[in-house]
């Protein structure tokens, strides 16, 4: 992961951390066309992002918030 994509991943996270988000709220606000930028799939991957059961906020894992806190 090259450095621009690195910070957008973690300006993403950080959003993501401030409020429990909805999937389509995070989808509008970070989904792109761009085969080069794929911050959500890649965070997904990387297994950053989880799903709050019955709910479908998306949430940080605890990978990813140990990845904010080691900032």
């Amino acid at each position: 992961m090259n450095a621009a994509t690195a910070d957008l991943t973690l300006q993403m996270l950080e959003w993501i951390a401030e409020r429990p988000r909805d999937y389509a709220e995070v989808m509008e606000a970070w989904r792109t066309t761009c085969p080069r930028l794929s911050l959500w799939e890649d965070a997904c991957i990387d297994g950053l992002i989880e799903h709050e059961s019955g709910t479908g906020r998306v949430i940080l894992s605890p990978r990813a918030r140990a990845l904010l806190a080691s900032r």
